[in-house]
């Protein structure tokens, strides 16, 4: 019902103490002395004298329920009373920590997008939400649907300045745009159901929506046998004007602009090989700033969905070079996350 007063004493997380270190709660992320939150705190000062804008990914339904990813997550973990009541609960301590501070909240990236495969409709699918958090969504539905809206009303309430977004996957509605090689599919009717989806869940009363490119760079993926590469030419699919009608079509369904997020760091010149794997993203992004913004895009930030990847430290100073030369020409290179 309320976060624990010490990390040190009476706090554990995944049935292990928090003190000691290495504690599986984000609220004790920090030396076990210090009291709850002050990770998050710390990093919303170090944004603010940096005088960037934090971006804080809140995807906590698939990691505090233990179920498989996927359709469990919503079949299982969101219609558990008493999971989302803590669920809410840390919702509610993660807002309070950031208070009046300037903020983008991205919502559970993939849940929405497994929801959609589980039913074509968020109002028909079952969920514990005015049950779970009477104190600040008792008149929402108990269904996904009233989950998005119950997560968006309480930004409102506890972060008013915060901008707040649900996560759009290219994958929702069937088809996985974002890897498809079939000129025939209809893409702008794809985003369309994906943006109808977001906004029945809540992208109505929203600020933003979050959409991404990959997880992981497009080396690592080859590799493991997978072609996730995007022609840069645009001359074949899957390709980046394919992802930007996608994107495009979503933002003006949903009336909404986009951000995207995780962009893999990667580059054409490296090895391939651990933390170093060849991607285009980078250069593509930076050098078509007008193809982003046209697809009502205000931004995109960068860092891989897993460990092994690329990193501004491993790429041979490509994105730093980018990112640098993007502000000394007028940008804004103002996210932190």
């Amino acid at each position: 019902s309320a976060p624990c007063a010490s990390c040190a004493t009476g706090c554990s997380a995944g049935g292990a103490s928090c003190q000691g270190g290495g504690c599986g709660w984000w609220g004790c992320w920090q030396w076990d002395q210090e009291p709850p939150g002050k990770f998050l705190r710390d990093f919303l000062a170090k944004c603010q004298t940096d005088g960037q804008l934090p971006m804080i990914t809140y995807y906590e339904i698939l990691h505090a329920s233990g179920v498989a990813e996927g359709a469990q997550e919503v079949q299982v973990a969101a219609k558990d009373v008493n999971l989302m009541r803590r669920y809410f609960a840390d919702w509610r301590f993660v807002l309070q920590q950031i208070g009046n501070n300037r903020a983008i909240l991205h919502l559970e990236p993939d849940f929405w997008g497994y929801a959609q495969q589980v039913g074509a409709d968020p109002r028909a699918l079952p969920a514990a939400v005015a049950s779970a958090n009477p104190k600040d969504c008792s008149s929402l539905p108990n269904t996904i649907a009233g989950l998005g809206r119950c997560l968006i009303t309480m930004v409102r309430s506890y972060a008013p300045r915060a901008k707040v977004g649900l996560h759009a996957s290219a994958w929702a509605s069937g088809p996985d745009v974002s890897l498809n090689s079939d000129a025939k599919l209809d893409v702008v009717a794809e985003a369309q159901k994906v943006a109808d989806y977001l906004v029945a869940c809540g992208a109505d009363i929203s600020d933003l929506i979050i959409v991404e490119a990959s997880d992981r760079d497009a080396g690592y993926y080859q590799s493991i046998g997978q072609n996730r590469f995007w022609d840069a030419t645009n001359g074949s699919l899957p390709s980046f004007d394919q992802h930007f009608v996608w994107a495009k079509a979503l933002a003006e369904r949903a009336n909404k602009p986009l951000l995207w997020w995780q962009l893999p760091v990667g580059n054409m010149s490296l090895a391939n090989q651990t933390d170093a794997w060849k991607d285009n993203r980078v250069d593509y992004f930076f050098s078509h700033t007008a193809q982003v913004a046209g697809a009502h895009g205000i931004g995109f930030a960068f860092g891989a969905g897993a460990g092994g990847q690329t990193t501004p430290e491993s790429d041979g100073g490509n994105l730093i070079a980018k990112v640098k030369a993007y502000a000394a020409g007028g940008g804004q290179a103002a996210i932190c996350r």
